[in-house]
């Protein structure tokens, strides 16, 4: 993907930049008045910072186009996104507003298809690399088929995932836009190439991390499954509830110890 009008977008200067509305926010009274964290996890299980409140305590901080979490035991050192909804975009501009706040570090955890077969509802897979198949990282970096993780988060995150007494494996994900349009040629494609998940949002978080020299990773849940050239759904979410709240835990633990 490129840009035909503006081939060379990504160098030039943009006149709306992250500084000037985190600024607007703070001078209208409209960024939450904390400490902002040096680790954020972007949390798209909806609800999971409440449901898990007991075990990992949070105290909610206010909101930015989403809700904002602070892990009490961190002292505010790591941070939860929740509610923002999805999709490389929303991911993008929250962490271009967090890393002008402060952020060192972003995990984001999400659910997503698998594309091999050996890969079952609940299984965890983190990402070291993301397929750009959507727009956003294209605003960001010159043309090219995959944008990395950073490799150090992402052994210590997988590595805190062991220790949480889970397996994992780590992979490549393809990023797409437009889930409906995951077509038959692409997903054997990417399965010849051992492509592991497809999801709508690592691509965009590890351009950001690229551009604003920060770490990122992403951990993708299994949840359906297009390894068998179909559309394939669990029965039932129990395992992959485990595995989210799993991969909630260790990825607290794994920004905590920065």
């Amino acid at each position: 993907m490129s840009f035909p009008n503006y081939p060379n977008k990504y160098k030039n200067v943009s006149i709306l930049n992250p500084e000037n509305i985190v600024e607007y926010r703070r001078h209208l009274g409209r960024l939450p008045k904390t400490q902002f964290p040096q680790g954020v996890l972007f949390c798209l299980e909806r609800g999971l910072p409440k449901r898990l409140r007991r075990r990992i305590p949070v105290r909610m901080v206010g909101s930015m186009l989403g809700d904002l979490y602070m892990v009490k035991k961190s002292k505010d050192k790591v941070g939860v996104m929740a509610n923002f909804g999805g999709g490389a975009p929303i991911v993008t501009e929250l962490a271009e507003e967090l890393v002008v706040l402060g952020a060192k570090e972003i995990i984001i955890m999400t659910w997503g298809g698998a594309l091999q077969p050996d890969l079952a509802p609940g299984d965890i897979v983190v990402n070291d690399r993301a397929i750009r198949d959507e727009g956003t990282s294209h605003h960001y970096l010159p043309p090219s088929k995959y944008v990395p993780a950073d490799p150090q988060l992402v052994d210590r995150l997988a590595n805190a995932i062991v220790t949480q007494g889970s397996e994992c494996t780590i992979g490549t994900t393809w990023t797409t836009d437009a889930p409906y349009r995951e077509t038959l040629e692409e997903v054997q494609q990417y399965q010849a190439e051992g492509v592991k998940t497809v999801e709508m949002e690592s691509a965009g978080l590890f351009a950001i991390g690229e551009v604003r020299n920060v770490r990122t990773a992403s951990v993708v849940v299994i949840m359906d499954s297009l390894a068998k050239l179909e559309w394939e759904v669990p029965d039932k979410l129990d395992r992959i509830q485990k595995s989210l709240e799993t991969v909630y835990s260790a990825a607290i633990k794994t920004l905590s110890a920065s």
